[in-house]
């Protein structure tokens, strides 16, 4: 008698603790299609061009570009990458370009619905960052763990090299 007891007890305190998990999603609003179009209001990405720090244009996702360079490999400027929707939210890189490389990877978005999207990303994106700027391109590895950010982080990279027009 003792020991059916003791069984039902454990399975009664198993299943209140396995029904009061908090998993990551519970905290998300999960509506992100107001910010699916990205902060600016543009749906793709975009391209700013410098010359010599005078000149300036800009163009917008479509493959066309604007500007004192013309989006060549050889420009200067920034081109922000087209928002990446993740299961866990949208993820927008911005890159700067000056002859014809990388110097800079900024990220504009990054899933932040809950203390947990935060603790990944604050690991996450410098280590992004420091991948994509040493092989100047998106063909970077995955951070173990943020995985999904990863990929938009990627994916979004991918597009602002695009509108930069670099390789």
């Amino acid at each position: 008698m003792r020991r059916i007891t003791i069984w039902l007890l454990s399975t009664v305190a198993a299943l209140v603790l396995l029904f009061s998990y908090k998993t990551s999603t519970m905290g998300a609003g999960g509506d992100t299609s107001a910010i699916a179009s990205g902060s600016d209001g543009s749906a793709g990405s975009s391209w700013t061009a410098t010359d010599d720090g005078s000149g300036t244009g800009s163009g917008s996702s479509g493959g066309s570009s604007t500007g004192s360079s013309g989006g060549s490999s050889g420009g200067s400027g920034t081109a922000t990458g087209s928002v990446t929707q993740t299961r866990w939210g949208p993820v927008q890189v911005k890159i700067t370009v000056s002859g014809g490389k990388i110097t800079d990877v900024t990220t504009v978005q990054v899933p932040d619905g809950n203390r947990r999207d935060q603790e990944i990303n604050d690991y996450a994106v410098p280590i992004l960052r420091q991948e994509a700027l040493a092989a100047q391109s998106a063909q970077i590895d995955t951070v173990s763990g943020a995985t999904v950010t990863s990929d938009g982080y990627r994916e979004s990279l991918q597009s602002a090299i695009d509108a930069a027009h670099l390789r």
